[in-house]
């Protein structure tokens, strides 16, 4: 029983918006829900602070970042992969 081991971490794909601290990214995901009283669909975003050992994410580019344990105050996701590179729209 040798089965590939799904993951339990949550994984959100959003854009840089700040890559001024060290090891640090700053990632704006936007997504769109529907109003719970009007029924209307709006757009919610959320910022949050992912992890960036080797600081090769770069304002604008399109990462995905993985749920972690606590890294410092404000930092518990780690930005895994590179998406889409800045620019490239």
């Amino acid at each position: 029983m040798t089965e590939a081991k799904t993951s339990l971490k949550r994984t959100l794909i959003g854009k840089v918006v700040s890559d001024k601290r060290a090891k640090t990214v700053t990632v704006l995901i936007e997504r769109r829900v529907k109003h719970e009283l009007y029924g209307k669909i709006v757009g919610k975003s959320s910022k949050y602070h992912a992890h960036d050992e080797k600081g090769e994410f770069k304002l604008g580019d399109l990462i995905e970042i993985t749920e972690s344990r606590p890294i410092s105050k404000t930092k518990n996701w780690v930005a895994t992969r590179l998406v889409q590179k800045a620019g490239l729209l």
